[in-house]
């Protein structure tokens, strides 16, 4: 990776937005927020509302729930590229399992690919999901599967990974 990658984990509510938004204003770099999330119903348009409102008003905000590379590519051509933080990977996997394998398979590998060639810094938030239960569907034991094993492909092209417990930083690379 010709950039600076830093892959934040943790569970739910662990504080990892709040430690990724920290780590990317502290790089002085200007910030592109790339959020993943989709405000399906009321609760969820809440929680994105309560995002954008305590990020700093410079930031540039692009939706992507699908074509993270894309995002990638656009946004690696400028003269400067931004820091990119990418919140959250596990909405992203979500949404790819909901548009079927061909596009999660296809748009997975093509993040990848585009992350290792960003010419600026990304900082990428994902869920822990290897510290809980098997679950009961089918579905729920694939996302968990497909989850981890982007984490660990992302832990593994990252120069930093920090886990977020109880709001603390953990580092585990870098």
């Amino acid at each position: 990776m010709s950039g600076n990658c830093t892959l934040v984990l943790g569970g739910i509510r662990s504080g990892k937005t709040a430690l990724a938004e920290q780590v990317a204003g502290d790089s002085g770099e200007p910030v592109v927020y790339l959020a993943t999330a989709t405000a399906g119903d009321e609760e969820m348009a809440r929680r994105v509302a309560r995002h954008q409102q305590s990020r700093p008003p410079e930031w540039g905000l692009v939706e992507a729930p699908l074509r993270l590379a894309a995002v990638l590519d656009d946004q690696g051509r400028g003269p400067r590229p931004p820091l990119l933080l990418v919140d959250c990977m596990s909405l992203w996997v979500s949404n790819l399992l909901f548009a079927g394998d061909e596009v999660f398979s296809r748009e997975r590998a093509a993040f990848l690919q585009a992350l290792s060639g960003y010419p600026g810094q990304a900082v990428i938030v994902s869920n822990e999901v290897g510290l809980g239960t098997i679950g009961m569907e089918p579905l729920t034991r694939r996302f968990c599967d497909e989850l981890g094993w982007l984490n660990q492909d992302l832990a593994a092209c990252c120069d930093r990974v920090v886990m977020s417990v109880a709001g603390l930083p953990l580092t585990l690379k870098g």
